[in-house]
């Protein structure tokens, strides 16, 4: 009974060893997506701002030399 008790444990470490690799290869996958779009969202911002400013701000403005 003992050797079979420790058979069960180990067929039953093997699964929990299987499943935890399965899901350290899925969580390092979403990080990769998650970097990928947060990355895409900052140059999506970034551009954003670029079209909303026209790139300069109000204090940047020179007057012409006619005034």
């Amino acid at each position: 009974m003992d050797k079979e008790r420790l058979e069960n444990i180990e067929v039953k470490l093997a699964h929990l060893e299987q499943a935890l690799q399965q899901i350290s290869d899925e969580v390092a996958r979403q990080q990769q997506q998650l970097d990928a779009a947060l990355s895409r969202a900052q140059r999506l911002s970034n551009r954003l701002e670029e079209l909303e400013g026209g790139g300069t701000s109000a204090t940047d403005f020179e007057k012409p030399p006619h005034y």
